[in-house]
């Protein structure tokens, strides 16, 4: 794949059809420009990239250094006309020092729902990127370029590109590589519209489900959230730590520094009430691996705060150790507007001004999206209130990221290869990222469906619910050329072996779902009750039930604002979803319960009595096919859940790796989770054998290798994931009773046994002793191997003194 993209990025840059300027005859395929001080060292691209920045950096006014660290996203009117086309004579008034960035050109009018505003399509995009970047070039005093960044979480947050699960769903598939292709692909369709930086990936410890952003990220445990980041990383940047982009690869921003994901009462931006030790060993290690081992050029801050000190002013956190201890170098950029929340949200400094310094000090280099934080720099700088050495710094580093991008040798788009976007290849990996994302929680051996043979009696199946015809793609969400429901692949599956019913059952929120909408209305309850009422009767004769419920875009989400929120205190079902469950149970048909959703599923009636029970989360453009191809045995669910459930609201947070006095027990409740963390069904069967270590005494420092032999003693081929786990017995503090250092996703034919060799790090072993050093204590460590984070075989490794 990765030949494919280049060898379409090497056809150049095509803007004829724009009639826009036309292509020089160069190697580097690039649109003409007039470069301002085309002479200068910092053009000469066989210069070291450091030498290319102090000769820039050297040439700026301070107003020039300003203008690179702050960024274009609500204001972009001011640099539009009529027709939302990019204005060089409006950008030079406004912007006469030049633009550092510009946030979303897929998007017309800043924060906006695309349904409101519609996004620009792909050759307006280009267009617009093509004439800011030649304003940039000729019209400003030194010619910088633009940096142009956009949202990808699960795929290009654009028109007609490709669509793929939410993260939750990614980290299902348990398979870095598959998310590392996906990366990949969404980094050749980004690049190729002139885009060079995304804000992606979310590596945040989720362990609160009331937190509706934990759709976003890749589940509660810090080991299986390092790999996918890292592989995230590696399919956007190109494998390896050298910054340099090669064609089709972007710069990803590692999101958010830290915390973020316990906050206090489950909701967004609250303070994270998390103790050093507990950052060190539960949030930072994924940030520490993605930094250490990948060519990460930017890390976002995030809104929360830590022990009393907000993020964006927290030089412990961003200097001491982001760069001190670990080594990163490139710049960190802010969450949207979280330099002002300084200000008006936390309140430790009296206005924006002072925000602006006070970050900028902490270690925050670029103000997104739109530079209310940093405009007041220049002013500061002249007050002697920040130094200008401390801007010098900020610029330096995010020039650095503008040449490893290559904007200042080639920042062009390349519409031939664009207007590919969201093709057969995109579809066909959406496919399979939705297949192998699909985790069977429960089933009574109602699933997989069976077709009769021509000519044989027609089943009827009953597919309801609110869930069932619409394509679900959950928060920052694109726009496939096409998607496909549950409903629309199932009919398609089906054809004419089956009779199809449906109806809606009951409507979990008024109007359209659309995640950018402030206001949140529950369907009417009558109104509901009546839907309900229909939908039995629909399903009355019915051989089979399948009931898709959950949530939607608007029910659990990233609550941004007072008007906006996402969270909740409730785990449950929805509305009338329950009542909707219950009336179809009583009819005394099998009833599959497939959720769509982007929160662990703790519905406690639904795990007590569906027949069976598919977790799909928000899928991507191709859920309905691949929800419709796992129903009916075509495909094998082998996803395991990143994860635990609670049962209710009270057990949270509810993770795997607690301390040993926790989880001592409730009167009148379990303590256990409804669906624990890596837990996952088949429709065949698997046997583990006991592990066995490459060595049962290793030294601080080693590590050991975990083999394990796999066999599907089951009569379907299937996937199946090892999972090692490891406990240190005695320990000077207190350790998780356990925790994931290993896995690996095999698949395995029917009667198949593999041997399967994991390896656990050398700094599995280590801990945060009283003293907060990292250390290995030499004593006895307990190995657990299973296909979840309960049914577990164990043996003995000795570290030695």
């Amino acid at each position: 794949m990765r030949r494919m993209k280049r060898n379409a990025l090497a056809i150049g840059v095509c803007l004829a059809a724009l009639q826009l300027a036309p292509i020089a005859p160069l190697a580097a395929q690039q649109v003409a420009v007039e470069r301002a001080m085309p002479d200068a060292p910092y053009w000469n691209a066989n210069l070291p990239v450091e030498q290319r920045v102090e000769d820039l950096l050297s040439r700026m006014t301070l107003e020039e250094k300003v203008a690179q660290i702050i960024t274009v996203w609500d204001g972009k009117g001011a640099i539009q006309g009529d027709g939302d086309d990019f204005d060089p004579a409006k950008a030079s008034t406004r912007y006469p020092d030049g633009i550092g960035q510009v946030a979303r050109p897929s998007d017309r009018a800043g924060p906006s729902s695309p349904r409101v505003v519609p996004r620009r399509n792909i050759e307006d995009s280009v267009r617009y990127v093509v004439d800011a970047q030649k304003w940039a070039m000729e019209n400003t005093r030194l010619g910088i370029p633009v940096l142009f960044h956009e949202e990808s979480l699960h795929g290009f947050a654009a028109k007609d590109a490709t669509s793929f699960p939410q993260s939750i769903g990614l980290a299902s598939t348990w398979d870095p590589d598959l998310v590392r292709e996906i990366n990949d692909l969404i980094a050749g369709e980004v690049r190729a519209r002139g885009v060079h930086q995304v804000l992606s990936p979310v590596v945040d410890v989720a362990r609160d489900p009331r937190w509706g952003r934990i759709e976003e990220t890749f589940g509660e445990d810090p080991f299986l959230v390092g790999e996918m980041g890292v592989a995230s990383v590696e399919g956007l940047t190109g494998v390896g730590t050298d910054r340099t982009l090669q064609p089709g690869q972007v710069l990803a921003t590692l999101k958010h520094m830290t915390g973020h994901g316990q906050p206090e009462s489950g909701t967004n931006v609250g303070p994270a009430q998390i103790s050093e030790r507990t950052l060190r060993e539960m949030f930072f290690p994924p940030f520490e691996q993605v930094v250490k081992r990948t060519a990460i050029d930017a890390v976002m801050a995030s809104y929360n705060e830590i022990d009393g000190i907000p993020s964006h002013s927290n030089s412990w956190l961003l200097n001491d150790v982001l760069r001190g201890e670990w080594g990163f170098r490139g710049a960190v950029v802010s969450d949207y507007y979280a330099i002002e929340d300084l200000a008006r949200l936390h309140k430790i400094v009296p206005d924006y001004k002072a925000a602006g310094a006070l970050a900028l000090m902490s270690g925050v280099d670029v103000d997104l999206p739109q530079g209310a934080g940093f405009e007041t720099l220049v002013a500061s700088v002249k007050d002697g209130t920040v130094p200008v050495a401390a801007v010098d710094q900020a610029a330096r580093r995010f020039l650095t990221s503008k040449f490893h991008a290559g904007l200042f040798d080639n920042p062009w788009p390349d519409l031939q290869t664009a207007m590919t976007s969201n093709g057969p290849e995109g579809v066909a990996l959406a496919l399979k990222a939705a297949e192998k994302s699909l985790v069977l929680l429960k089933n009574d051996g109602v699933l997989p469906l069976e077709l009769p043979r021509a000519g044989a009696k027609k089943p009827v199946i009953a597919v309801i619910g609110p869930n069932a015809d619409v394509a679900r793609l959950g928060g920052y969400y694109g726009e496939p050329r096409a998607s496909v429901t549950p409903l629309q692949g199932i009919r398609q599956l089906v054809g004419d072996r089956a009779t199809i019913v449906s109806s809606m059952g009951v409507e979990i929120v008024k109007g359209d779902s659309d995640w950018w909408d402030d206001e949140v209305i529950l369907g009417d309850p009558a109104e509901n009750r009546r839907r309900i009422a229909e939908a039995v009767e629909v399903a009355k004769d019915a051989d089979t039930i399948l009931l898709f419920i959950g949530d939607t875009e608007k029910t659990s989400r990233e609550g941004w604002a007072d008007a906006h929120l996402g969270d909740r205190t409730s785990l449950d079902l929805v509305g009338e979803q329950n009542e909707l469950f219950l009336a179809l149970k009583a009819l005394g048909k099998p009833v599959v319960a497939v959720l769509v959703n982007g929160r662990p599923p703790s519905y406690p009636v639904v795990a007590e009595q569906a027949d069976a029970i598919l977790e799909t989360w928000y899928a991507g453009e191709q859920q309905g096919n691949a929800i419709a191809k796992a129903l009916f045995g075509q495909v094998n669910p082998g996803g395991k859940m990143p994860v635990s459930t609670a049962r209710n609201v009270g057990q949270v947070p509810n993770f795997y790796n607690y301390k040993p006095s926790a989880r001592r027990g409730y009167l009148f409740d379990e303590v256990t989770p409804l669906f624990p963390f890596g837990h996952g069904l088949s429709y065949t069967t698997f046997s583990l054998s006991a592990p066995t270590l490459s060595s049962a005494t290793i030294k601080p420092g080693d590590g050991v290798t975990v083999r394990v032999s796999v066999r599907n003693t089951g009569k379907m081929a299937g996937d199946e994931v090892v999972q090692v786990y490891l406990r240190d017995d005695i320990s000077s503090v207190t350790r998780p009773v356990k925790e994931l250092v290993g896995f690996e996703r095999v698949t395995l034919a029917p009667g198949e046994t593999r041997q399967v060799d994991i390896p656990i790090r050398p700094d599995a072993f280590m801990l945060w002793n009283r003293d907060m050093e990292r250390v290995v204590e030499p004593g006895e460590f307990t190995i657990m191997v299973g296909p979840n984070s309960q049914d577990l075989t164990e043996t003995k490794l000795t570290v030695a003194p």
